[in-house]
């Protein structure tokens, strides 16, 4: 599970408005992404059969690279299309009936701003945790305050060997310094939907 959660890919039609997102995911992918999460929320985001479809062809593209595709909080999506997992917030559905909705094989992930949200998840029968935002980022409209590196480490200490990923405000100044504080990987979004260079990008984030 820790070596998937390394370099974790977000990203919704919302996060690339002057951008083909199936071709930003074809070069994260062609980079070295090791698992990717279709969020589609907020004011341009797709839905109905057009957010289906849409969540197809960028699974189809993960699948092609041996990626797991995960989906953002809408469960049915996730099961019609056969997705390899989904992703919970504090806010979404209660995690034992996701549990129970999901088939055995989902990988199942919940976000956790502080180590009582991350125990809960895991007790629950988390997979992993999505432990932030790290720093400030205006990608997420709803985001809570930072924790920092200090609040990722009291978490890493809550958790013992649990796998953790971080988000929010990560980038190549901070990945490394996010990785020494606990995370077993990193996710981001607008550092690759913005990125001139996906490759050389992902390059850096790797270091």
């Amino acid at each position: 599970m820790k070596e998937k959660l390394a370099l974790y890919f977000i990203m919704g039609i919302q996060n690339c408005p002057h951008k083909n997102p199936q071709e930003i995911l074809e070069q994260a992918l062609k980079a070295g992404i090791t698992m990717f999460q279709f969020r589609e929320k907020g004011k341009e985001a797709l839905s109905g059969q057009e957010k289906r479809q849409l969540a197809e062809r960028l699974q189809e593209r993960c699948w092609e690279y041996s990626v797991p595709f995960i989906v953002n909080d809408d469960v049915d999506l996730a099961i019609a299309i056969g997705a390899d997992g989904v992703h919970i917030g504090q806010d979404d559905e209660a995690m034992q009936q996701v549990k129970k909705r999901c088939p055995a094989h989902f990988i199942i992930g919940v976000s956790a701003a502080n180590a009582a949200e991350a125990n809960k998840a895991i007790q629950d029968g988390a997979d992993y945790v999505g432990v932030g935002p790290i720093a400030a980022t205006r990608t997420k409209i709803d985001a809570k305050c930072p924790i920092g590196l200090s609040g990722l480490r009291g978490i890493r200490e809550q958790l013992g060997d649990f796998p953790i990923v971080a988000i929010g405000g990560i980038n190549h100044k901070n990945a490394e310094a996010v990785r020494e504080a606990g995370a077993d990987g990193i996710s981001f979004i607008s550092v690759l939907t913005k990125a001139a260079n996906i490759q050389e990008t992902v390059n850096m984030l790797k270091l």
